[in-house]
Formats: C-alpha cells, sequence, structure tokens
C-alpha cells in the first residue's frame, strides 16, 4: 500500500509540475507553439524532481507529521529543483532563451499545486481518520507521567490516525488512566499485540529500563512490527528532549537551546524589524529623555554596562543614566533600592516608566539582544546565581529579552532576597519550554499595557 502511494505522489507532482508550465505558457505567450523548447526544459525539471524529493523526505509517510513541516519540505524541494534548473540553463548558455516572468509564473503555480493536493489530501485523510478509518494501532509499553503525556498528545492529534490498543505498564503500583487492556507481564502483553495483530510497538521507556527495552525488540525482532523508541528523559533534560542529526547520528539534546533554528530564524527577523519600527515611532521620545537626562545631572545620557547575551557572550547594554555619577566599588554590584539617592528625579520616573529601557532596541538591531527574553543580569549576579539558583545559567540559552514573561508577571526590579530570583529564573524557563510567536507578541502586548509602570521598578 506505502509503495501504491508513494508512486501516486510521485505521479501527481510530475502532473503538476507539467501542468503548471502549461498554464504558465497559456498565461504569458499567444503562440504556444514557438515554445517547444521549453517543453524539453519542463520535462528534465520533473526527471530532477523525482531525485530532490525523496532526498528531502517528501515521499515518507505522513502519518503523525505536522502540516508545516510538510509544506517545507514540498517548497524547499521545488526551490531547489529550479534553482538547479536555472543554473544549468545559465552553464549551457541558454538562460536568455527562458522567459523570466514564464519562469516565475511556472513555479509559482506548480509549487502552489503540488502544496494544494497534499493539503487536501491531507485534510480528507484526517476526516477519515476522525470516523475511526485508516488507523494504526498502537501498543505502548511505558511507566508513570510520560506514558500519559503520548496518549494525551495521541488523542490530541486524532488526525493522524494513532490509536492505543494496549499498554504495558512497568509499575503495577501506579494505575494508568487510559481506557485500553492494560498488561503487567511481559508474556501476557507480547500474546496480545499478536493475537490483535497490532502493527506498532511504542517504547516510551526511561533509559534506566534497558533490560525490558532490550527484551522487547528481541521478541519483536521477528514479526512485521513497526518498533519505535521514544525516551522518558525529563529526569536528565532541562528541557523537552528535541532529536537532530549530528553527523548522520540521531542526537538527544539533553541541554541545548529549546527552540530550533526555524523558530531562531523568525525570532531574528521579526526583532529586527521590530525594533527598527520602535525606533522610527519613538524618535522623538528618545530625544526627550536625553534632553532630560542630560539636564538632570552632570554626566552622559547613557549608562552602559557589561552583560551576558546568548551562549554566554558578552556585550554592552544601554539604557538611559538614571542615577547621578558615583564611585562604584571593583567586584561589588550595588543594586538600586526604595529610596535610593543616587536616582535623579528624572531618573526616577524613567525606571517607574521603564522609559529608561528604551535604547536597548539598538541592543536589538545589532543582534545583542531580542525583544523578548529573559533579562540579562550584571555579571556580578550571573556570578552569584549560577551556582545558588537551579538552572540559572540556562536562561542565556537564547538572547536576552528587553521585556519577559518574569517581567510582566511582577518578577522585576531588585532581587534582595534568593526566592525572588527563583521565581525569576522559574518563569524564564517556562519561557524557554513554551516559546511560540503568539507567546513572544502577548508579552509585548502586555508590556505595553500594563507592564510600562510597575511597583517594583525603583
Amino acid at each position: 500500500m506505502r509503495v501504491i502511494t508513494g508512486l501516486m505522489a510521485r505521479l501527481f507532482d510530475v502532473a503538476m509540475i507539467m501542468l503548471g508550465a502549461f498554464v504558465a505558457s497559456q498565461i504569458r505567450f499567444d503562440d504556444l507553439s514557438q515554445r517547444s523548447f521549453y517543453w524539453a526544459f519542463v520535462a528534465f525539471a520533473a526527471a530532477f524532481s523525482l531525485a530532490v524529493f525523496p532526498a528531502l523526505g517528501v515521499y515518507q509517510s505522513w502519518r503523525g507529521r505536522p502540516k508545516r513541516v510538510l509544506v517545507g519540505q514540498v517548497a524547499l524541494g521545488w526551490l531547489i529543483v529550479q534553482g538547479c534548473a536555472m543554473a544549468i540553463m545559465f552553464t549551457l548558455h541558454r538562460i536568455d532563451f527562458v522567459s523570466r516572468l514564464w519562469f516565475v509564473y511556472w513555479t509559482g503555480i506548480s509549487g502552489a499545486a503540488m502544496i494544494a493536493g497534499r493539503m487536501l489530501t491531507h485534510t480528507l485523510l484526517g476526516g477519515v481518520r476522525h470516523v475511526g478509518l485508516n488507523l494504526q494501532q498502537v501498543a505502548i509499553a511505558a511507566c508513570g507521567e510520560h506514558c500519559d503525556e503520548i496518549v494525551r498528545k495521541m488523542e490530541k492529534s486524532p488526525a493522524a490516525g494513532f490509536r492505543a490498543k494496549a499498554l504495558y505498564n512497568l509499575r503495577s503500583d501506579k494505575a494508568v488512566a487510559v481506557p485500553v487492556p492494560a498488561f503487567n507481564e511481559h508474556a501476557a502483553f507480547v500474546n496480545y499485540v499478536r493475537e490483535q495483530q497490532i502493527g506498532e510497538v511504542w517504547l516510551a521507556l526511561p533509559l534506566s529500563e534497558e533490560r525490558t527495552i532490550l527484551q522487547l525488540v528481541n521478541e519483536f525482532r521477528n514479526d512485521l512490527i513497526n518498533i519505535r523508541f521514544m525516551p522518558d528523559v525529563r529526569a536528565l533534560a532541562l528541557f523537552e528532549g528535541s532529536v537532530t542529526d549530528v553527523l548522520g547520528v540521531p542526537t538527544i539534546n539533553l541541554a541545548a537551546s529549546p527552540l530550533p533554528p526555524n523558530a531562531m530564524l523568525k525570532k531574528e527577523l521579526f526583532d529586527r524589524v521590530f525594533a527598527l519600527m520602535a525606533l522610527i515611532a519613538v524618535a522623538p521620545l528618545l530625544i526627550g529623555c536625553a534632553l532630560a537626562v542630560k539636564a538632570s545631572s552632570p554626566g552622559p545620557v547613557f549608562f552602559k554596562q557589561r552583560r551576558k547575551g546568548a551562549d554566554g557572550r558578552v556585550f554592552t547594554i544601554y539604557k538611559f543614566r538614571t542615577m547621578r555619577l558615583h564611585e562604584q566599588k571593583h567586584g561589588v554590584l550595588e543594586q538600586a533600592t526604595k529610596g535610593d539617592r543616587r536616582i535623579t528625579r528624572v531618573g526616577a520616573f524613567l525606571r517607574r516608566t521603564s522609559l529608561d529601557e528604551l535604547p536597548q532596541f539598538f541592543n536589538v538591531l545589532r543582534g545583542d539582544m531580542s525583544v523578548v527574553g529573559p533579562r540579562p543580569h550584571a555579571l556580578e549576579h550571573d556570578d552569584l546565581y549560577q551556582n545558588i539558583v537551579s538552572g540559572y545559567i540556562h536562561r542565556y540559552r537564547i538572547k536576552p529579552g528587553i521585556t519577559g514573561w518574569a517581567q510582566i508577571n511582577g518578577f522585576r526590579g531588585e532581587t534582595d532576597r534568593i526566592e525572588k530570583m527563583e521565581g525569576r529564573v522559574e518563569h524564564d524557563l517556562y519561557y524557554l519550554k513554551n516559546w511560540s510567536f503568539a507567546l513572544d507578541v502577548k508579552i509585548i502586548l502586555a508590556t505595553i499595557f500594563k507592564g510600562m509602570h510597575h511597583a517594583n521598578a525603583y
């Protein structure tokens, strides 16, 4: 069945490539008969796609894969095909024979048709699976909360077509809330899987259960059953263990940035655009604040301090100066306190309204900071708290932000007690584990509407 499906997908792609070229020609040219050379070009692209698409995993099973990944693979593959086709035409000195407008039409139409066809099929299959057809029965060997989590994810994605059929509970002292037959004995579980002809066995076990993992793998080695290993690494991993490819070897990240590269790129682009627009919008306010700071007391307009950025790289952060010039003891950081006499009247207002943070948009443009992220602390604080507060240093897995989840939840200002810093770190790690573009927007809006003025900011 899978072979037939893969063949049909390949034929569909070739048909859409040819159809897209024909439609583009109808739009661009009046006399199609004079463009026979183009069809040799189109045939090459269609043949080349049959080599590129499989290499990118376009024809792998869709079951359980996010739609955005599928769309991204098709779009990337088609752009690679078209880029290579144009490169070959350029090498053969035939680039002038191809209409650029026709090529753009063709690329857009064929790419959209291939993606639309898959989305339609994906939707139809999802509907079929919702009513209980085209399902993949799964037997799960697990224990504890990891099992419940996997079942919940399965139930939240019914369109993927996975259904729990049996459970091998390695901890008989803990009941599982899964409405399927549960087994506590190895032999009974294995027999049930074979009798019911279950097609997949998921090993959702911690690494400490190596003996059980090997037993089950050896047990089903000669059966036509898919065995998937979903290790429970929560006891080891700081964030949810993601899998990447390193030197061709599947690798579980136990302590690494929880944001995938594509998310980091989106965040980077958003930061630069937002910072530029923000600086243009508040330019008059920046000038007014600068003049007020200069008039409030002798000294520079900006306060500069070294802070840690992503992966611990040190950078210089900018703020409007809010204190009178004073001597700072070497290696000692004196935080601002309530009623601090070092703070000027203008500085107190800037701190209460967070206007002193506006120059950090320049840090965002420079690439040192992000609009949203864990707030960077003074280097002296980093040295102090990274050995006291669990997970503190992992705040720097991504770029620090002008505002963050901790700040809009009240964890800002002076950290005179260890509990305050622990609360701030807890919120920062929550942000890293649950990052999404929507969460960033939520934090920005909360900062604008309720976070600019706070009782702890002094």
